[in-house]
């Protein structure tokens, strides 16, 4: 696929909701300098907020390309996924050489949310990929730092 090895690469994923506990989030970066940024931030139980940020080299890169490019989401459209709404949202922003797609959508509680979707095809690719990328960054920011992210 074009773009998938060269060109420009940037991924942000950010995971949230505000509520009695205030701005609850996950959110992670790959920047195309190779920092990986991170922040998780809960206050239930008076938690702190979650900052990490690290390089990774270009290998690692690559391999989120390809994580990406397998899950085929840049042919994706998010028009008739569901809304943000009280519950939460979620935000996808992907820039792979001359393409750059974002999407933005509710909290997914699970596959019945995406099932009975009105793009369930869709949706389904959408949340495998962010389980995949969430996989693939909490297992970068454990080899790096000693936190656990829930």
């Amino acid at each position: 696929m074009a773009g998938e090895e060269d060109g420009e690469f940037y991924l942000r994923y950010y995971v949230g909701h505000k509520g009695k506990f205030g701005h609850e989030f996950l959110e992670f970066e790959f920047r195309p300098d190779g920092k990986l940024r991170y922040a998780n931030n809960s206050n239930y139980k008076n938690d702190t907020m979650i900052r990490k940020e690290v390089f990774v080299t270009p290998a690692v890169l690559r391999e989120c390309r390809r994580i990406i490019s397998e899950s085929e989401i840049m042919k994706e459209d998010d028009n008739n996924w569901p809304e943000p709404d009280r519950v939460g949202r979620q935000e996808l922003e992907i820039v792979m050489g001359n393409e750059h797609i974002s999407f933005t959508t509710s909290k997914i509680g699970s596959l019945v949310d995406v099932q009975t979707s009105k793009d369930p095809e869709g949706l389904r690719i959408f949340y495998y990929l962010v389980q995949d990328l969430k996989c693939f960054v909490f297992s970068l920011i454990s080899l790096h730092f000693k936190i656990k992210p829930i």
